[in-house]
């Protein structure tokens, strides 16, 4: 089997996302990889005249969550000694975004979290199984406990 030399991070933030980080962290020590780290912003405007005065017409909430994103990365990679120049905050579709990145850094291992979700959610479709199927290179879905 090749080592791998650049591993990706796809980090979601989520409340058991702490397991995916320590795989990564574990893989990038056992191959003496480099490892880089992606958070994925969904753009999410609300453009709704049925909330009426409370909500402001095509209010977008994007800035406001690329800006906590941001201090939650830099605590992220703060933590694993990643330098600035490995972390990326990208706006767009998790699916497309993580897959774009990962062959654009010639990355060749990218470690991401699956919630192992059943029925009607995985007919829909997963971040996890999307990336599996579309990246160019090995990707690792950590369990994520429920």
């Amino acid at each position: 089997m090749d080592t791998y030399h650049h591993l990706l991070l796809a980090a979601d933030f989520s409340e058991h996302s702490d397991r995916v980080t320590r795989r990564a962290q574990d893989l990038a020590q056992k191959y003496q990889a480099e490892i880089s780290v992606l958070h994925v912003v969904e753009n999410l405007p609300i453009a709704d005249a049925a909330y009426g005065p409370v909500i402001p017409f095509d209010a977008d909430l994007t800035d406001q969550l690329i800006e906590a994103a941001t201090k939650r990365l830099a605590d992220l990679a703060d933590g694993m000694s990643i330098p600035e120049n490995r972390r990326w905050i990208e706006v767009g579709s998790p699916k497309n975004e993580i897959v774009r990145i990962a062959k654009e850094k010639n990355v060749d291992l990218i470690v991401l979290g699956s919630h192992g979700r059943h029925g009607l959610a995985l007919l829909l479709g997963s971040t996890a199984a999307s990336v599996i199927h579309r990246a160019h290179c090995d990707v690792l879905a950590v369990r994520m406990r429920e």
